[in-house]
């Protein structure tokens, strides 16, 4: 029976065979690069091509420390130095280069950096031309192919930060032939369909599978579109003519929905910080005027009619009381006065004096006898007792020397 081998076996085979050769221990490879990639380990991995036919290539971190002085970029013309091996894992030959050395700009590259200086010297790639791209934007249009990852991304970022925004997609032909054609008709499209904002964009790729993006007829359609346009082709390291045109360049097709599209959750929690300082805010000036209010009553009172009326019955009330009081202290004062002169007078009283056994004399005309000389012999007489009047003649007046008058 013939033997059977593992994968594996044949891969070490042939890689054996390559590591073995002495041409390929050692070759010198002219090319131009393209689908390159600058690895976070520091490996290069990129395609060198010519017009007929293509190699992998990698050069490890490792290496690029002695065997590479400047940046690679898609299109350049180098010479690659190294030996080509197999990677047993997926069976692919490729060349691992020890050094690289550039010889020149592939023809793509030299078309780009034409372009790109004839559109400038134009002014197309001026500030003064740039749009502002909206804020809370309800309508987005989106100008990339129907499927891969670049619409997965852009929706799905756009949905998570708001789902309720109206996307548009025009399914564009974004690489290949009539691809540039069709980029264009999908702006004019989305500018006519009233959204707030477009993106333009795809995946990344190499110089050829972004070319669409590089032509002359979709920059300047970017450029006429009436509605803000966001570029979002290929990786951050990749740049086309439309980045430059574009009111923004966005470094992926997710970073372009991030920046296109407002997070409603940071809204409402705006919303619900800028509602809560309003309420403080609204609270603090009602509590103000509460205590203006509250003062200006205070002073109204006191400055009231009534106010004023009824402080004045107080004044007058205690006005009428302290005169009230000083009458009757004064009435009191005199009404005891009174009495002790009420006491003088009875003692002095001929009344009195009647009820002590004394009696008082007064002519026919109701004067007091006073003296001797008051009267005459055969005078009427009237004595007042306690009891009674007591009519008498005078028959002998005497004075008090002992003088006599006979009738």
């Amino acid at each position: 029976m013939a033997n059977i081998y593992t994968v594996l076996q044949i891969n070490s085979y042939i890689k054996n065979m390559f590591d073995t050769d002495f041409v390929l221990k050692n070759i010198n490879i002219q090319g131009e690069i393209s689908n390159l990639k600058y690895h976070t380990s520091g490996h290069i991995y990129f395609t060198l091509k010519d017009k007929d036919s293509t190699i992998s290539a990698v050069m490890f971190a490792g290496s690029r420390m002695k065997g590479l002085n400047f940046r690679l970029r898609d299109g350049m013309k180098v010479v690659v130095t190294g030996n080509i091996s197999v990677f047993e894992a997926s069976g692919k030959y490729q060349i691992y280069a020890r050094e690289i050395k550039e010889t020149g700009s592939g023809e793509l590259y030299e078309r780009f950096v034409n372009l790109k200086n004839e559109l400038e010297e134009m002014g197309m790639f001026d500030e003064i031309y740039k749009k502002p791209i909206p804020k809370n934007i309800k309508r987005l249009g989106v100008v990339t192919a129907r499927t891969g990852a670049a619409v997965h991304d852009i929706i799905s970022v756009s949905r998570r930060r708001n789902p309720g925004i109206d996307i548009i997609l025009y399914p564009a032909k974004v690489q290949g032939e009539g691809a540039a054609e069709s980029v264009c008709t999908g702006i004019r499209f989305l500018d006519k369909a009233g959204v707030d904002l477009i993106i333009v964009g795809r995946g990344g790729g190499s110089i050829e599978d972004l070319w669409a993006f590089n032509e002359e007829c979709v920059a300047r359609e970017v450029f006429n579109c009436n509605t803000p346009v966001i570029s979002a082709v290929g990786h951050e390291t990749d740049f086309t003519i439309i980045d430059f045109v574009s009111d923004l360049r966005a470094p992926t097709p997710s970073a372009a929905a991030e920046l296109a599209v407002s997070d409603v959750s940071k809204i409402r929690d705006r919303l619900l910080e800028l509602n809560a300082g309003l309420n403080i805010r609204i609270n603090g000036f009602l509590k103000n005027y509460s205590d203006r209010i509250a003062s200006y009553n205070v002073k109204l009172n006191y400055l009231s009619p009534a106010n004023i009326l009824e402080a004045r019955e107080n004044l007058l009330r205690n006005y009428y009381y302290k005169l009230n009081n000083s009458i009757n202290a004064v009435m009191k004062n005199y009404t005891s006065v009174f009495q002790i002169l009420c006491t003088r007078l009875d003692g002095l009283s001929p009344l009195t004096r009647l009820k002590g056994g004394y009696s008082y004399v007064c002519d026919e005309g109701g004067s007091n006898i006073n003296s001797v000389e008051d009267i005459r012999p055969d005078d009427t007489l009237n004595i007042y007792v306690t009891d009674g009047i007591i009519t008498a003649t005078a028959k002998k007046i005497t004075k008090k020397e002992g003088t006599e008058n006979d009738d």
